[in-house]
């Protein structure tokens, strides 16, 4: 029987109206760092998989095959049926894994629904958000990306992390917008799209030259999207301030990464690279001033938010949704243990959390050029 995208055993029920779903959550994996029972992690430490304990939660509201619910000027009310993907069961024992048929699966399967749908047809944020919330369910797992031995391209699409989910759904939509349908008849040629876009967006000018070049630090993936053309920076127009704290988190904890333990090489090009990062103006929209800059945020902008901690810029991310008149976060969080649609609106979620200072944001571009 055809089944969707979500881990067996995630139960998925109708409440209310049809539009809406409730997902039951078991484990919760949470870092120690964290100062709130529903606080994020820091991305690279998350990575490493460091240091989680348990706990639990109750329901939590997110939207699965019903669609996406968004307010003026979204995606629409009624939103879209989720893809119906005929999947292989995933192994939750297995370690890190990647490229599996599972993987690929997913990823054919979204981009043929969203040519489907007619997604190519819409604004570049509309199809960013609605291609997110196809996502909602999927479970979370840190370290997806630290496999064993040199650096590589890892593809999995069954499992993310806050900032693999937004890689994935970047490179999806820039596929829904910029390749047609007929792509998807060449499984080889299509595979090897869909690697050559996540390079281009996972990596320091597009190209993936070992473990350094990988965008590890958040403000400078951004940056670097923007370079390449991929995102628009908004936080400064938004009314950001400067953040001028130095970035080391990484070469300040090189025991929580394989590669800087390994080889002395790799972390002098990472101290390097922190070093550069710290030069560049790094603009962010303090908590107090989010609900007021949201007007200026719209469906499908990448959301960043900013670490309170020493060294660090940024401690989680996600893709912003309107839902109603207000601002929400789609995002693969440690709590709630999959992907999932804030419950509280950004602004107040980001208050809620003494580690989070404010937010970064940027607008994905369609390769059309529209």
């Amino acid at each position: 029987m055809p089944t969707d995208r979500h881990p067996a055993g995630s139960a998925t029920r109708a409440a209310g109206t049809a539009e809406r779903c409730f997902t039951d959550f078991g484990r919760v994996p949470l870092l120690s760092t964290a100062d709130a029972p529903e606080a994020d992690a820091p991305e690279p430490l998350a990575r490493a998989n460091s240091l989680v304990r348990a706990i639990s939660v109750g329901t939590a509201l997110v939207l699965s095959s019903c669609g996406v619910l968004q307010g003026p000027g979204g995606v629409g009310e009624a939103g879209y049926p989720g893809p119906d993907l005929d999947l292989p069961p995933l192994d939750e024992t297995a370690g890190p894994a990647h490229e599996t048929e599972r993987d690929w699966a997913i990823a054919h399967g979204t981009l043929a629904w969203a040519h489907d749908m007619g997604l190519a047809d819409r604004p570049m944020g509309d199809v960013i958000a609605i291609l997110a919330s196809t996502f909602v369910g999927t479970p979370y797992a840190p370290g997806t990306l630290e496999i064993e031995g040199p650096e590589r391209l890892v593809v999995n699409l069954s499992t993310f992390d806050c900032v693999t989910l937004v890689e994935h759904v970047l490179v999806l939509a820039r596929l829904t917008m910029g390749a047609g349908p007929e792509l998807l008849g060449d499984e080889r040629e299509f595979r090897e799209r869909y690697r050559e876009e996540l390079i281009r967006v996972r990596y320091r000018d597009g190209a993936l030259t070992g473990y350094p070049s990988r965008l590890h630090y958040f403000s400078e993936w951004m940056r670097d999207a923007e370079r390449k053309g991929l995102v628009r920076l908004l936080s400064e127009e938004l009314g950001g301030m400067v953040d001028p704290r130095p970035i080391r988190f990484m070469s300040d904890h090189p025991d929580s990464y394989r590669q800087l333990n390994e080889d002395p090489d790799v972390l002098d090009a990472i101290r390097g690279m922190e070093a550069r990062i710290t030069e560049i103006p790094r603009h962010y929209i303090p908590q107090d001033r989010i609900a007021a800059s949201e007007g200026g945020i719209r469906d499908g902008d990448i959301i960043a938010a900013v670490s309170s901690l020493d060294g660090l810029d940024v401690a989680h991310t996600g893709i912003a949704v309107w839902r109603g008149n207000r601002l929400h976060l789609l995002h693969a969080p440690l709590v709630g243990d999959s992907v999932e649609i804030s419950e509280r609106p950004l602004a107040e979620r980001i208050q809620g959390f003494s580690s989070q200072m404010g937010v970064m944001v940027a607008r994905p571009l369609s390769p059309q050029g529209s």
